[in-house]
């Protein structure tokens, strides 16, 4: 079985809260939290969560891709209408930079800046966790 390291830890505790807050990650702080209404990217738009995260470890199905200690919002691969999409189903990725980090705005950006060499992504079961997506909230540019 795999070690968990420490940062991994942190990681599975703060994602869903931090999603469900509404807060980057390094920010997630209960004091100053809008519980239920986070706001991630998709496509290059903004997308909105609408309940409370609760913890679902293993069980993600689809891709999220988080930024611990940074001020990036996390980047889901799906929304509701997509085919594709679970009910907030997520199998949650740590994303760490290797250079300057820059925004990504969708899991096609992450991924590409993957393949570039600029960011590490690592797949965290222990951080899975259900939060259902609103449609789309406004274009971000």
């Amino acid at each position: 079985m795999r070690r968990i390291t420490r940062s991994l830890l942190v990681t599975a505790a703060t994602v869903p809260l931090a999603l469900g807050m509404g807060l980057p990650l390094a920010h997630a702080d209960s004091a100053n939290a809008r519980v239920g209404f986070g706001t991630l990217y998709y496509e290059g738009e903004t997308v909105r969560t609408v309940v409370t995260p609760t913890s679902t470890p293993g069980k993600g199905v689809d891709a999220i891709y988080a930024f611990p200690n940074m001020e990036q919002m996390p980047v889901t691969s799906v929304a509701p209408g997509d085919r594709g999409y679970h009910g907030g189903r997520w199998a949650v990725h740590t994303v760490t930079w290797n250079v300057t980090p820059y925004a990504l705005r969708s899991d096609d950006a992450v991924l590409a800046a993957e393949t570039a060499g600029d960011v590490d992504i690592e797949r965290v079961e222990e951080a899975d966790f259900v939060c259902p997506v609103a449609g789309k909230v406004k274009r971000t540019g």
